[in-house]
């Protein structure tokens, strides 16, 4: 199908129950004062079930002015089944104007429809198109509503370890401990005590399905204020370059033999908690440590690390067990705290890790699969 400048192609398609191929190809290249428009409209409404409908829209456009929209919906109705795909292909250069790819999903009853989206755009070097590429994807069912979300669970198991992650680490666990939910790691490597996190094993460990809890603990004076903030900002840093999402919280390994004080508390979690990431603290909160107490100073100075700040307690230490013989969730912290993080057992001697239980809030903080 060949363009003529100036005009308009508008194509719109019904498939009721049947599976197909459907595919546009456009072309235009003409002078430099062509004015192109192209509009592509392909609707597939699915009653019943079918096998596979694949939709294709290929434009290939050169010189001129070109305004371009694309437009694929899929409309699946009713209790039947199939697999939906949709491609937009756009090749333009030495070209001008704007381009509008649009691909709606709508699922309307109890049908089993699996949808596959793709949009491509190739931009030579003498483009100057504006591009919106938009996706929408809506299901309800037979009664209009949404699914509920899925709830949060109350307590999950989970580890830590500052040994490498690899598929031989996972199935020491696996087989000795127990399936984790959280796995806390080391945002860097520190000779002779942590391995870092990379970008291979932040995708092993997201890849079994896994939230990773970032630890902090390139330091090793948790007092003043100048202190904990200089601290903070590394620690962003290394999340930044770790590509760790907005909103997750980011943990300092405050260890028992670190000085500390409410001012270095104070001034990690101001400077976290303005960045995009949360505030979290590990550490041995004892009532008869210094940490206890200098949080609970930090506290009096400004309230709002009580009320925001993530604290992951190593007390009581109950010692290592596995999944199935967790001890019932009892952290000791600050009284009005969010202890929600227990590391109830340290230093197994097989796999090398920590044994721990969340509360099923903190996930909504940690870095999830797929994000």
């Amino acid at each position: 199908m060949r363009v003529t400048p100036g005009y308009t192609i508008l194509l719109a398609v019904l498939i009721m129950a049947i599976s197909g191929f459907i595919s546009f190809y456009n072309i235009g290249k003409n002078d430099n004062k062509a004015n192109i428009i192209i509009t592509n409209t392909v609707e597939n409404n699915i009653y019943g079930s079918v096998g596979k409908v694949d939709t294709v829209i290929s434009n290939q456009v050169s010189k001129g002015t070109a305004n371009l929209e694309n437009t694929i919906m899929n409309n699946g109705k009713g209790d039947g089944n199939g697999e939906i795909s949709s491609s937009i292909e756009n090749d333009v250069n030495g070209t001008s104007g704007d381009l509008k790819n649009n691909i709606t999903n709508s699922v309307e009853g109890d049908g089993n429809y699996t949808f596959s989206n793709s949009t491509q755009n190739e931009l030579g070097d003498e483009a100057d198109i504006n591009v919106r590429n938009t996706v929408e994807n809506k299901a309800s069912g037979t009664d209009g509503d949404p699914p509920p979300p899925s709830p949060t669970p109350e307590v999950v198991w989970g580890i830590d370890s500052a040994s490498e992650t690899t598929e031989s680490f996972y199935a020491c666990v696996r087989e000795n401990f127990g399936d984790p939910t959280v796995f806390g790691r080391y945002l860097e490597t520190r000779e002779n005590i942590s391995r870092g996190l990379t970008p291979q094993q932040i995708s092993l460990i997201h890849s079994n399905g896994d939230y990773i809890l970032p630890i902090f603990n390139n330091f090793n004076n948790a007092t003043g204020f100048e202190n904990g903030i200089n601290e903070a900002r590394e620690a962003i840093g290394y999340a930044q370059d770790l590509g760790i999402p907005s909103g997750v919280a980011l943990f300092a390994d405050i260890e028992p033999t670190y000085p500390v004080d409410a001012e270095f508390i104070r001034g990690w979690f101001e400077t976290i908690s303005a960045s995009p990431y949360e505030s979290g603290i590990y550490g041995i909160f004892d009532s008869e440590r210094a940490l206890y107490q200098s949080y609970n100073a930090a506290a009096q100075s400004n309230n709002a690390i009580l009320e925001e700040n993530y604290i992951w307690t190593a007390s009581p230490n109950v010692g290592i067990t596995t999944q199935a013989e967790a001890p019932e969730f009892n952290p000791e912290a600050p009284e009005g705290s969010l202890a929600f993080g227990w590391q109830y057992g340290i230093d197994a001697e097989t796999c090398n890790i920590d044994t721990n239980l969340f509360d099923g809030e903190l996930l909504k903080v940690l870095w999830k699969p797929g994000s």
